[in-house]
């Protein structure tokens, strides 16, 4: 069992290794255990959180790991080859998709839906060192591997779910990506996907913030990466309430779902083939204080033994090219399979 997570987690540089002394595997969002760790909580849990019917994988909705000391790690990956094996969604299912998201949006369901592919590979090497390539293609602030007997789950997020620090609690929704910033900057459509998140987002902490402390301290800021550019806003609220009553009345988290969230996650379900298992989730470093902070799962593929499944998904609203979407799934998988 190990865990390395890139060092902006701990507020430091490269990338640190944990040793894992303990797993635990929490039956619902109530028994997360409050106390140091790291937790990976499945899209699957949705079903908990809005009591709906959805796909699920048979892995552990819930896991929670107990650490030791943390240790510099040194990014030396050995050699790994990816070979494609299939996706859920080639591009000419996603493109009919996407033409169905449409027919919803003109018929007042939906504002927006994320509409993802699963990308299935065999891997020939050591999944440790395809994360170690992949973070050195593209270091994010959330990233980490996790490897847990034959299951093992590799994150190259950029986005904030959640963090709490105090009273604070903070969301930086990802939505709008792009090869430069002047891209997607001048694009209405990427404006008008990224300010509908955020106004979910608002309502998502208003339900456990004191009543007047929401605000959007930053709005359409864009951060460029190796691969791409993203756009994030920036939500604010103070709260007393646990880790488990905030992600009961925010997960999954909006950038991942759609507006409004409830319909929107009834659609997903009917049409994306796959069950998204831990991608689209959330993990992240909790502390027994009751601070913690949480990323979304994006970026993000799991497996065990030579399979493993990558994932990557689009924001869909009524001005989306269908053709342009397909091509941002696609660079959104480069830095995974160049």
């Amino acid at each position: 069992m190990k865990l390395i997570l890139s060092g902006e987690w701990l507020n430091a540089k490269g990338l640190m290794s944990f040793p894992v002394k303990g797993v635990l595997f929490p039956p619902d969002l109530n028994s997360i255990p409050l106390e140091d760790g790291f937790l990976i909580v499945s899209y699957d849990a949705t079903a908990q959180t809005l009591n709906l019917p959805i796909k699920r994988t048979t892995l552990p909705p819930i896991i929670f790991l107990k650490l030791g000391d943390p240790s510099p790690l040194t990014p030396d990956p050995s050699p790994t080859r990816l070979s494609p094996c299939g996706m859920s969604l080639g591009r000419e299912d996603f493109i009919n998709k996407i033409r169905k998201i449409k027919e919803y949006i003109a018929s007042g369901d939906v504002y927006q839906i994320n509409l993802t592919s699963r990308f299935d590979f065999l891997l020939e090497g050591d999944p440790q060192s395809l994360f170690l390539s992949f973070y050195l293609r593209q270091p994010v602030p959330y990233a980490f591997f996790a490897q847990l007997e034959d299951l093992f789950i590799i994150s190259g997020s950029m986005e904030l779910f959640l963090k709490k620090t105090g009273s604070r609690l903070e969301s930086r929704p990802i939505k709008g990506t792009g090869k430069n910033p002047r891209e997607i900057l001048s694009s209405p459509k990427e404006k008008a996907e990224n300010l509908m998140i955020t106004d979910m987002v608002r309502n998502d902490i208003g339900r456990v913030a004191r009543t007047g402390s929401v605000r959007v301290e930053e709005l359409f800021k864009v951060e460029r990466y190796k691969t791409l550019c993203q756009m994030h806003s920036t939500v604010v609220g103070e709260t007393d309430k646990t880790l488990p009553q905030i992600l009961k009345a925010t997960f999954p988290p909006a950038s991942v779902t759609g507006a409004p969230k409830y319909r929107a996650v009834q659609i997903i379900d009917l049409l994306e083939p796959h069950a998204r298992g831990y991608y689209c989730g959330t993990a992240g470093l909790i502390r027994k204080n009751g601070d913690f902070t949480l990323s979304v799962l994006i970026r993000t593929a799991f497996g065990g033994g030579s399979k493993i499944s990558y994932f990557a998904g689009c924001g869909i609203v009524w001005d989306s090219d269908p053709e342009k979407e397909w091509e941002e799934l696609l660079l959104k998988v480069k830095a995974f399979y160049p």
